[in-house]
């Protein structure tokens, strides 16, 4: 038992060291409003199946206020009104572009050819994606992403959130496997090490983008279209953060917990696929993570209860402060209050996860 201690001790000790020193973003200053460049925008959508959804958040982008954008909408291989809902915004707006998608043998529900298609017909330099189902916090969400390109900036990575639904635990756990997820790769962001963006509110050059030559290294893994390249052309020069409220998007959560298993399933196979020294420091952190709530629970039934106990109270000190800063950050603090519960359902969702993509591949991109 007293190894078991030590190992408890030492994991414990890196778990710590992750909270205080690689995810230093949440103790970060509020970012300073950067001065507003008004570039030429493209912004693109990739839409399959989002008629409803396209009627209800397409105004919110086509009223940002930005005097130089147009929005680029692709309509993959959908089935139900998408491309007549499309088209009747494009007679009413010349801003809107549409590229219209068929299924073909070689790139069968690809999202990232449909992706490359939309890229290839924006006619602006500045590309910035969003989702169907995503609508900016506010009119200033185009200027303040594209605010961040300077010189050296071809890439900002924001923060895409989910709506709040106050009565409901899943939107609560939903909400904070994407808080978690964000102080990771802001955190690694500012330390000159990013890993991944989010589709829901990613942007980036077309130079970047062509230079890169696309998806063409990840085009055959089914999802990755976001984090994938931001793993392959980010860097600690070229990458810009903006955490400002003025700059958050937030998307319709999954309904269901088995609909968002199988969604992050998705995402947990992309990751699969990052350098090798992102799946190091992740990996490390995750079963440090794993470790820890092991050990602890087989010490509370040991004479070394009580350090058990203390380890963990410290621990939950330093991650209340990491997550309340970060929350307010992002406007997500309503799950600072139940976080020790949101954490350890967390950890064992993505167990489960690792082990179910071991065993079966995850479903393509609908």
């Amino acid at each position: 038992m007293l190894s078991i201690l030590i190992a408890f001790v030492l994991i414990g000790l890196i778990n710590l060291c992750y909270y205080l020193g690689f995810f230093r973003f949440a103790l970060a200053k509020n970012e300073n409003q950067p001065a507003y460049k008004d570039l030429p925008v493209s912004v693109i959508i990739c839409a399959k199946n989002e008629a409803v959804n396209l009627r209800n958040f397409l105004p919110a982008i086509l009223s940002q206020d930005h005097p130089d954008f147009e929005v680029v909408v692709i309509n993959d291989a959908s089935v139900d009104e998408t491309l007549e809902v499309l088209e009747d915004f494009q007679l009413r707006d010349d801003r809107v572009k549409i590229v219209d998608v068929q299924n073909n043998e070689a790139f069968w529900a690809n999202k990232k050819y449909a992706i490359t298609l939309g890229i290839k017909k924006a006619k602006k330099p500045y590309l910035l994606f969003t989702d169907a189902d995503c609508r900016p916090e506010t009119g200033q969400w185009l200027r303040e992403m594209s605010a961040h390109f300077e010189d050296q900036k071809s890439i900002v990575l924001g923060y895409g959130g989910y709506f709040i639904e106050t009565r409901s635990l899943l939107n609560k756990l939903i909400r904070f496997e994407t808080l978690f997820t964000a102080i990771q790769y802001f955190s690694y962001a500012s330390w000159g090490k990013p890993y991944m963006g989010v589709g829901r509110n990613l942007a980036y050059t077309s130079e970047e983008f062509f230079a890169q030559n696309g998806f063409a290294t990840h085009l055959h893994i089914k999802s990755g279209d976001d984090d994938l390249f931001v793993n392959g052309a980010a860097n600690s020069h070229n990458t810009a953060l903006c955490y400002s409220p003025v700059g958050i998007t937030r998307s319709i959560p999954k309904t269901s917990l088995k609909a968002w298993f199988r969604q992050k399933r998705r995402h947990v196979s992309a990751a699969s696929h990052y350098k090798k020294e992102h799946r190091l420091m992740l990996g490390l952190f995750y079963t440090s993570q794993l470790l820890f709530w092991i050990f602890f629970f087989i010490l509370l039934k040991s004479p070394f209860w009580q350090v058990a106990l203390f380890l963990l109270a410290l621990r939950w000190i330093v991650q209340g402060v990491v997550f309340y800063n970060s929350g307010k950050k992002f406007g997500e603090t309503d799950l600072f209050w139940i976080f020790p519960f949101l954490e350890l359902f967390l950890v064992s969702a993505q167990l489960v996860i690792f082990i179910s993509n071991i065993f079966s591949k995850p479903t393509n991109w609908k």
